[in-house]
């Protein structure tokens, strides 16, 4: 799976919330001021190349859907994540999270509670 930059794994967030549409589809979801039309056109023409979308010509546009679900790319990314910056342990990338104080004991306890009841 190819690195996706900024913006493009914004408007692939798009893609998945839309589920299938069209560039203005995308266009419509960015904040005031959005991008240019042929940027976005150009961006998801990249998704497209990396194999993140696929099209579907209707008439004179194209319809666009993901090719990729959004849980895989995040495993994929969550993964590369823990590999590269935290000696590929989970249990690293934790600590790290729980020393910077970004994450509660409580909230550690709820993840060992929804870990041990099989809810993740």
């Amino acid at each position: 799976m190819e690195k996706l930059t900024i913006q493009e794994e914004e408007a692939m967030i798009y893609i998945w919330e839309l589920n299938t549409c069209i560039v203005k589809d995308i266009v419509c979801k960015y904040q005031k001021p959005s991008p240019p039309y042929t940027t976005v056109a150009s961006i998801v023409k990249n998704l497209e190349r990396k194999g993140y979308v696929k099209s579907e010509r209707i008439g004179n546009l194209y319809r666009y859907s993901p090719a990729i679900k959004q849980s895989d790319y995040k495993r994929n990314f969550v993964g590369n994540v823990v590999q590269n910056y935290f000696k590929n342990s989970y249990k690293e990338m934790v600590s790290f999270f729980a020393k910077d104080q970004k994450i509660s004991s409580e909230e550690l306890k709820e993840i060992i509670e929804m870990i041990e009841k099989k809810e993740v």
